[in-house]
């Protein structure tokens, strides 16, 4: 049934549109992916989302204990739409979730660093987490890291704002992994579920498009 959703819901959309998600799903990954913890500012949150689809990153882990929801669709520019946004109540919450998933947790800090970005080893898979402007993360991410990671600075300034420090280690990993031996691409269910998925929110008025669908069980 879905392979025939697929063909009646692509027939919708143009080739050139279709051609598009082919191209950007053999970039897309999940052995890497982002948390972000309590971030105040909403531009920042929306920013760290825009990033992870640029460098193919497929989901992204939001933790709202502090701030409430801090996604604007506006700065994202539609990333969210392509990203896979996954909300937490709670820092332990996220902690969990991605360990059951069976990633390594990897603090991104200024202080206390267990290693710089450059010398930081790609074999596993990992969580980067991302905390507030002003505090950081929470030390309870920081006790918990499996690793805690740094960008080597060399100026008067400490830190980098966190939608920077996510591009510059965005930019950094996926290149080194793209590069490598690793097993890094989505399994072909996983692109063919993104695929689908991309084709529902790129048609206006899928609700209606679906009812008129031969079969009703969609």
């Amino acid at each position: 049934m879905s392979q025939e959703l697929m063909q009646y819901l692509e027939g919708f959309v143009t080739p050139e549109r279709l051609e598009r998600f082919e191209e950007i799903l053999r970039y897309r990954t999940r052995y890497f992916t982002v948390a972000i913890e309590d971030v105040f500012q909403v531009h920042n949150t929306s920013a760290v989302i825009r990033s992870c689809d640029i460098f193919g990153i497929q989901d992204a882990h939001v933790i709202e204990e502090r701030y409430g929801k801090r996604l604007d669709k506006n700065i994202a520019m539609g990333a969210q739409k392509w990203v896979d946004v996954h909300r937490y109540n709670s820092t332990r919450e996220c902690i969990a979730a991605l360990r059951d998933k069976g990633y390594r947790i990897v603090a991104t800090t200024p202080h206390d660093a267990t290693c710089d970005l450059f010398d930081l080893d790609i074999d596993t898979p990992s969580a980067f987490f991302f905390g507030t402007e002003k505090e950081g993360l929470s030390q309870e991410v920081i006790k918990q890291a499996d690793q805690r990671v740094r960008i080597p600075m060399y100026g008067f300034t400490e830190s980098l704002n966190i939608s920077v420090s996510a591009a510059i280690i965005l930019q950094h990993i996926t290149t080194r992994l793209r590069t490598s031996g690793i097993d890094w691409r989505l399994k072909e269910e996983e692109l063919f579920e993104k695929r689908l998925d991309w084709t529902k929110k790129s048609i206006r008025s899928i609700e209606s498009v679906l009812q008129r669908f031969p079969r009703k069980d969609v």
